[in-house]
């Protein structure tokens, strides 16, 4: 089965209809769904989207992303070797917009040989990262 990972920004655009990149992650959800493919986050990607939604768009949007969205996702749980990886990734990286949640995403994409998300991140692309 073909697994497209989810970054924090695709979550985010797909509830926030003047995002800039809502139309492109409504798209990539949509043909997911269409499509059966798996989509794949991590609980540290969880996390920064509750919080970010949470504050930027309100509780009825993290409703939605709660009841709605997540539950169609396998949310990997982060695990300590995974933690370090990223953590060390992102040290080496030293950029001050790229987060400690991205280096594991990224880690983690590369450890399952993962190329497509749905993301609209600077970093995921210089990666080769491509939209699903």
């Amino acid at each position: 089965m073909k697994r497209v990972f989810v970054d924090t920004s695709g979550f985010y655009a797909l509830l926030d209809g003047t995002d800039p990149f809502h139309a492109a992650a409504r798209l990539c959800f949509e043909r997911a769904e269409a499509g059966g493919i798996q989509l794949v986050t991590t609980n540290y990607v969880v996390h920064e989207s509750w919080a970010l939604i949470q504050r930027r768009l309100g509780w009825a949007a993290l409703e939605v992303l709660l009841l709605d969205v997540l539950p169609r996702c396998e949310i990997v749980l982060v695990d300590l070797a995974l933690h370090a990886a990223g953590a060390a990734y992102c040290q080496q990286i030293h950029e001050r917009r790229f987060s400690l949640t991205d280096a594991i995403s990224l880690e983690y994409m590369r450890r399952q040989k993962l190329t497509l998300a749905i993301v609209e991140d600077e970093h995921f692309r210089r990666e080769g990262v491509k939209l699903s």
